[in-house]
């Protein structure tokens, strides 16, 4: 099994300096910002209006390729074109567009739970939650179609999958199976509200993979990643094999 199948934001930034990290993060949310308010652009449009070279634009664009904040199409040719590749066009995703305010859709989905709770009581929240982590499911599902009928070649697809949803994720074999984490959430803050998000999450997981799974740490609840165990009874039994019977004297 590979070590880790999406490359994480954590994993591009190793080995540069936290200033660096820092100003990369800096302009790749002014990047977004300009996204949102033109709709697309090309590298060289950025470049022109950050004051930055269209190389030095693309290479934020590749990372935010990367972690599905934008797509890129052609540009459809205009006369004639001499030679060079042609230009591309960028424009946010949905998960891209919340990073760009991601209090204002933090606090609608929020007061839409609250007030979902304040009228239909608690099982109306589970049943609204479970709703919308299905269609999540259906997504990451139709995604994982070819991957091997067992937990952790699933697990892999599955963090490829919700990689393309945002979520940064990555997977790797452990002694006693395996372990999904997820370096972002989109819904953190919503989640830290309303815990039915993190346990319907959960039991998606389980569901995609293949067997029972155990959420060891969220974001939502203060922690750093997202982190899933993945037991796989073959790993299980090799870590701890059973003691030998003993025989009378």
């Amino acid at each position: 099994m590979k070590n880790a199948v999406a490359l994480t934001p954590v994993a591009r930034a190793e080995g540069q300096t936290e200033p660096a990290r820092a100003a990369d993060g800096r302009t790749r949310d002014r990047v977004a910002q300009l996204l949102l308010e033109r709709g697309s652009a090309t590298a060289a449009e950025l470049g022109d209006a950050l004051g930055l070279s269209p190389a030095a634009i693309r290479r934020h664009l590749d990372a935010m390729l990367a972690d599905g904040l934008v797509t890129s199409t052609i540009q459809p040719a205009r006369g004639h074109r001499g030679r060079g590749r042609p230009a591309r066009i960028f424009a946010l995703t949905d998960a891209g567009r919340v990073t760009c305010a991601p209090h204002t859709y933090d606090d609608l989905a929020t007061a839409a739970l609250r007030w979902i709770g304040r009228h239909g009581g608690p099982d109306a929240v589970t049943a609204f939650v479970s709703d919308q982590v299905a269609q999540l499911e259906q997504r990451c599902k139709t995604a994982m179609e070819g991957a091997r009928d067992e937990p952790l070649s699933r697990a892999e697809a599955l963090a490829e999958a919700l990689s393309a949803e945002g979520y940064a994720a990555s997977a790797t074999a452990i002694a006693t199976g395996g372990q999904l984490c997820q370096h972002h959430c989109p819904v953190a803050h919503v989640a830290a509200e309303f815990p039915q998000l993190c346990e319907a999450e959960t039991q998606v997981i389980g569901r995609l993979v293949g067997t029972h799974v155990q959420r060891l740490a969220t974001i939502a609840n203060g922690d750093g990643v997202c982190t899933t165990h993945i037991p796989d009874p073959r790993r299980a039994a090799a870590f701890h094999p059973s003691e030998p019977t003993s025989t009378a004297q």
